[in-house]
């Protein structure tokens, strides 16, 4: 079973996230996995929003038309800021717990 760091890497390489990758990575996603891999997959998301990885689940096989095509940015767009909550998260995880050294907000 490939880490999700390994499958991230493979869709930048070629830019191309295949269905069989993605199954992976949201198997993986489901079980244990460290910051590393949470950051590739942020990584990932990005590069799918920014057009640099295609995915093939995603293939159109029509055109869209402009009122499908505003939805479609409109999702994406939101696709976008739930990556960049998910980054913010990641980063508060990683960083060190409260201690009485160290001021709280509230304190």
């Amino acid at each position: 079973m490939a880490l999700i760091k390994e499958i991230v890497q493979q869709a930048l390489t070629i830019g191309y996230l295949s269905v069989v990758a993605e199954d992976e990575l949201r198997s993986q996603l489901q079980s244990n996995y460290d910051s590393e891999d949470l950051d590739a997959w942020i990584i990932l998301q990005r590069s799918v929003v920014a057009g640099d990885v295609k995915q093939e689940s995603r293939r159109k096989k029509v055109s869209l038309s402009p009122k499908a095509k505003d939805a479609s940015s409109g999702i994406k767009l939101a696709y976008q800021m739930a990556a960049e909550i998910a980054y913010a998260a990641a980063i508060a995880l990683t960083m060190p717990k409260n201690t009485k050294d160290q001021p709280s907000l509230g304190a």
